[in-house]
């Protein structure tokens, strides 16, 4: 009888719980979409004459240094005279964060409007600043798949896990339906090369043309989604001085020794500078964008939409060679099979992705790890990106030089003829539980560039993993003109090793 009462109790528990977390009604919700009279403004007078001259297609400008990526958001917020929509799964209370919310605050005072779309999974400790953010009149805020409890958020898994466990992965940043920014950022110090301890190593792009209204558009359609929901039904109000609070933190910020990195960066940067002159020198080449449906965010998506099959239909099957970057790399078994049937009809396969010592999360790496034997027997060459590297070409010491690095880039080349560029990972997390968008840009340029740039440098930047002449894995790491064979994960401890290892025989592999 006891067992049979506890059991009732803990349903009845759970059951008022999931009563008392209703998620609130969307029938008030306000309408708006992107603003299409934008030519008048400073960037519309700027681009149009240059898109004229090239029909059909769009101009993009790979944004790879992270201090780039923070200037070119912050400027072009500077440059808004109608409106900013942004798109973004994290976005840190921190510095870098701070000062572009008060650049959006300071483009809404000067009555830009402003919609941010937040993934609310990693906002945490922030109902604060949000609630303040969207309490300014030009401001308005929507929380993707919200927490309704808002301190203890596991509660919420317990209640409504299916939901709470499908996120927005999607970054867009699209200033008065003109000029956008698409790729794998997040905003944090970490990911404009700005943390003291740790950053990321990725890729954003510059778009203007036709795709940017493309990604209005896609904005509009996960702005009115069953999932976005106005922050001022999910967050406590805002007080009452909480944007001066926020423009308080940001001026402080500002006077201290650690913004100069920020300051330089945007004194530094062109290429904004040159967009609205009209000298700006950019890459014109078809580009489609390609994004989830934002019902996959409530398990409604049809798989033929789904962004891997929409890949499929726009690269075809590659022909002769596939280089590949992602800091999640889970091939699942169907995956290997795919890859391993193309290696063996003479595609040559690169693949670049994080080691254990330098992924942020050891649970993606044990997906990976039991995949990679198959892979290297079919003949596919693997690399895995180095925590720490002397002379890394590829990460941003532009603010602070920061001493460990990680890999979170995605980006796709095919054939030396198309790339893809944007937030998808290529792990079953990306493809069937959260949501993303990304470029497909038909440039032999960039689709070579970018490959031969990292394959030049893959000695100085990641361990080459293969097979000893017994079959097992080795990591060749250079270092000093010298080659140093690792027969263990390189960096990792024991314990972080044998975590791995019991992960990757548990039946996670679609959580990852």
């Amino acid at each position: 009888m006891g067992s049979i009462f506890k059991r009732i109790v803990l349903a009845f528990l759970l059951g008022l719980l999931a009563a008392c977390a209703q998620l609130p009604s969307l029938e008030e919700r306000s309408v708006s979409s992107a603003y299409t009279d934008t030519a008048d403004t400073r960037l519309g007078r700027a681009i149009q004459p240059l898109a004229a001259g090239h029909p059909g297609k769009s101009g993009v400008s790979p944004l790879a240094r992270g201090g780039d990526a923070f200037a070119a958001r912050a400027l072009m917020a500077q440059a808004a005279e109608k409106s900013i929509d942004i798109q973004n799964y994290i976005w840190h209370d921190d510095m870098a964060g701070t000062l572009l919310f008060d650049a959006l605050v300071d483009a809404a005072d000067r009555g830009v409007r402003v919609r941010l779309l937040l993934d609310d999974n990693n906002t945490v400790g922030m109902d604060e600043v949000l609630a303040a953010l969207d309490s300014h009149a030009n401001i308005e805020l929507r929380l993707f798949n919200p927490f309704m409890y808002r301190g203890w958020r596991w509660v919420g898994y317990l209640t409504d896990f299916d939901r709470l466990n499908r996120r927005m992965h999607n970054k867009s940043y699209t200033v008065d339906n003109q000029a956008t920014i698409i790729g794998g950022r997040n905003v944090g110090d970490e990911y404009f090369g700005a943390s003291e301890e740790f950053l990321f190593i990725d890729l954003d792009v510059l778009a203007v043309g036709p795709v940017v209204k493309d990604v209005s558009r896609d904005f509009d359609r996960y702005w009115k989604s069953a999932s976005a929901y106005p922050a001022s039904l999910i967050l406590a109000p805002a007080a009452s001085d909480g944007l001066g609070q926020l423009k308080a933190k940001a001026e402080q910020i500002k006077r201290e020794p650690r913004a100069e990195g920020y300051v330089e960066a945007m004194n530094e940067l062109p290429i904004v500078r040159q967009l609205l002159d009209g000298s700006i020198e950019l890459e014109w080449a078809v580009t489609r964008m390609v994004s989830d449906d934002p019902s996959k965010g409530l398990g409604q998506a049809q798989e033929h939409e789904m962004l891997p099959k929409r890949l499929g239909r726009i690269f075809g099957v590659p022909e002769h060679d596939l280089f590949m970057v992602s800091s999640y790399f889970v091939p699942t078994r169907d995956g290997v099979d795919y890859l391993t049937t193309l290696a063996r009809d003479g595609v040559a396969i690169t693949i670049l992705t994080n080691s254990l010592e330098a992924t942020d999360v050891a649970a993606v790496h044990a997906g990976y790890a039991k995949r990679r034997k198959p892979l290297l027997e079919a003949g596919i060459e693997l690399y895995e990106f180095k925590k720490e590297s002397s002379t890394a070409p590829l990460r941003d010491r532009g603010l602070t030089g920061s001493s460990a690095s990680s890999l979170h880039a995605k980006t796709l080349s095919v054939d030396g003829e198309r790339i893809f560029i944007g937030s998808f990972n290529f792990d079953p997390r990306s493809a069937r539980l959260n949501t993303e968008i990304g470029f497909v840009i038909d440039s032999p340029r960039l689709a070579q560039r970018l490959p031969q740039a990292i394959e030049k440098q893959a000695a100085d930047i990641a361990y080459r993993v293969r097979l000893d002449d017994s079959g097992r894995l080795v990591w060749v790491e250079k270092r000093d003109g010298r080659s140093i064979v690792h027969t263990v994960e390189p960096g990792a401890s024991l314990w972080r090793r044998m975590s791995v290892w019991l992960l990757s025989h548990l039946p996670i592999e679609w959580l990852l």
